[in-house]
């Protein structure tokens, strides 16, 4: 029953603005190309962010920086029994949603879907936000220069969800396993 509901869900939700639109008289399809402009307007002033943000994370994982401090952080992670594969995931998640998709992928291919890696790295791409891509896109979007508050806030937020995904991971995939 809810499948066949959420089928309809955005059929009727156009309809209704349709019907909207009708009734209050507003030339829809001329608003609906003024939006598309506008849209366009706005893809177009964001791209040298989103060019900014693909450099840098590139220059990130070729310089060796990632491994680095992949490697830095598995002294702390093993005493914690925690596997150091997850720490790309650590780092990429706040910087490129495809490229933690992508290393995530990896460690599936790698340790399998029911391996506790694989469900921490799950758990910790579903907890953490892409926070320099959200600030890069919706900032430059409408202009905004000076962002440092908005950086420290989601670097602390990602930092919170990370370890609470390790938290939980810890809390229901090993508390299942003795």
């Amino acid at each position: 029953m809810i499948s066949k509901i959420s089928l309809l869900i955005l059929p009727l939700m156009i309809l209704i603005i349709l019907a909207m639109g009708m009734i209050k008289k507003v030339p829809i399809y001329e608003e609906f190309v003024e939006g598309a402009k506008d849209g366009f307007k706005v893809s177009i002033s964001i791209i040298p962010y989103l060019v900014a943000l693909i450099v840098a994370i590139s220059m990130f994982r070729a310089s060796g920086a990632l491994d680095y401090f992949s490697q830095l952080l598995s002294v702390v992670l093993d005493k914690f029994s925690i596997s150091a594969d997850i720490v790309p995931i650590m780092f990429t998640r706040s910087l490129s949603g495809s490229a933690t998709l992508g290393i995530f992928s990896e460690l599936a291919t790698v340790h399998g879907a029911d391996d506790f890696v694989t469900k921490m790295a799950a758990v910790m791409v579903g907890s953490s936000e892409t926070t320099f891509y959200v600030l890069t896109v919706y900032f430059g979007s409408v202009g905004i220069k000076k962002f440092r508050y908005s950086i420290l806030t989601g670097i602390i937020a990602d930092i919170t969800g990370i370890v609470l995904a390790i938290l939980v991971s810890r809390l229901f995939f090993l508390a299942n396993i003795g």
